[in-house]
């Protein structure tokens, strides 16, 4: 069976240093710090006080009151992301066959916020359960793509992947395949989290997984770093439009670029630690470049996992180098979480999306907050460091990696126009 082609034809961005796709790249080639202290609720008694939150998000500018009292924020983030890639693919909503439309998205953790309040009512109160009527219907992880399909009638594939912070990564290569198979003629895959919240903050700060860099929460993120201490929590959504490239070429559609390749892999380590050699990270990549049936030495672009732990950011440079051999020092490779913080469920979308713009614009961003050397990176990479550099990109790789050893990874190929 000959696999159809998958090109994205629009996207959509709600992130912490932009709230559409133009202000998105605008942050990214900036340089721009999404890190601030945290404005929903008092963190004096928190080790960490700041994260990536969204800003001049207001619920009431996108959705009638009665509506958005119905929706957790991550569910709204992925509506907004949502249609603006839906607008941005300018696909005749009342023209497509509404059946091969479909909606994979993901989400690591769902409503948390709702879930949050909802106990800590129940258990400032007298025993007596009154919970909100919407409480289940706001928390479950996969409402957000079934919100996306009712509003706009898509009567295909409807799911969320659930993979830690591989989940939109892993929507995305499932929307690959399901188009590529024949099944479907349009998805509308990403993902979106909204996790900066008491419970978000605590739990994480339990793990010790957070950055604690409160004196300078701006360059808090910084992969690569010889002096990160771990990563900075960030929340938002993050859309793109896959269709089969035959029905994006029949309606005249713009096309981004050409979706090549998903490669998947499980690291079998530790609940929540990388392998320290890479192994499974390195096993995702060779799978990627297998599927895509693309060489090492064709890559030009690596949107990294990047977090800046400690452990972690080592590991995913080993491997790389174990990949790409001798070409690694010619890859530009970085870590838009360092401007964005980490999106959990929704950084494969976001981080997909910058590798997309890398190519169009011909620019890769930078990976910023890099003072001091880690000697144990080797120095021969190019990771890109504080300053967006210029290049042709025409094949960009991005990773993503989940606790549990969840490996999720996409590669994008540039398309003649």
């Amino acid at each position: 069976m000959k696999l159809k082609r998958v090109v994205v034809t629009g996207m959509g961005a709600l992130t912490p240093i932009g709230n559409n796709l133009s202000e998105y790249w605008d942050g990214l080639v900036n340089g721009k710090s999404g890190c601030a202290p945290i404005t929903y609720f008092d963190t004096e008694k928190f080790k960490t006080k700041f994260a990536c939150e969204v800003k001049n998000f207001v619920a009431t500018d996108h959705f009638d009151r009665k509506e958005a009292r119905k929706l957790d924020r991550f569910a709204q983030y992925a509506l907004v992301s949502s249609d603006e890639a839906i607008k941005d693919s300018g696909f005749d909503l009342e023209a497509v066959d509404k059946f091969r439309v479909g909606v994979i998205w993901g989400a690591g953790i769902g409503g948390l916020e709702t879930f949050q309040n909802e106990v800590l009512n129940f258990a400032q109160g007298d025993g007596t359960p009154r919970f909100n009527p919407f409480f289940i219907p706001k928390m479950i992880a996969d409402i957000a793509p079934g919100n996306i399909s009712i509003k706009h009638g898509f009567m295909g594939p409807n799911y969320t992947t659930v993979s830690a912070c591989a989940s939109s990564a892993n929507a995305m290569i499932d929307a690959l395949n399901y188009i590529r198979l024949g099944h479907c003629d349009i998805i509308i895959t990403g993902g979106s989290e909204a996790a900066v919240t008491i419970a978000g903050m605590g739990g994480f700060n339990a793990m010790h997984a957070l950055s604690t860099r409160n004196d300078d929460p701006q360059t808090a993120s910084r992969p690569f770093d010889g002096t990160r201490d771990g990563f900075v929590l960030g929340e938002g959504g993050g859309a793109l439009v896959l269709e089969e490239y035959e029905h994006a070429k029949a309606r005249g559609a713009q096309i981004y670029a050409e979706v090549i390749g998903g490669g998947m892999s499980s690291d079998a380590y530790h609940m929540t630690a990388p392998h320290p050699e890479g192994i499974g990270v390195e096993r995702v990549m060779l799978n990627c470049l297998r599927d895509a049936g693309v060489k090492p030495e064709e890559v030009d672009a690596i949107n990294t996992h990047g977090t800046s732990t400690p452990l972690g950011d080592v590991a995913e440079l080993k491997a790389i180098k174990k990949v790409f051999g001798d070409h690694a020092p010619n890859i530009n490779i970085n870590s838009t979480k360092s401007m964005t913080g980490h999106l959990l469920g929704a950084a494969g979308a976001i981080e997909a999306i910058a590798s997309i713009l890398a190519m169009k614009h011909g620019e890769v961003p930078p990976t910023i907050n890099h003072t001091t050397v880690d000697e144990n990176i080797d120095s021969s990479l190019n990771l890109t460091l504080n300053k967006s550099q210029k290049r042709d990109v025409n094949i960009a790789m991005s990773n993503t990696f989940g606790f549990g050893g969840h490996n999720a990874c996409v590669i994008f190929k540039k398309i003649d126009a």
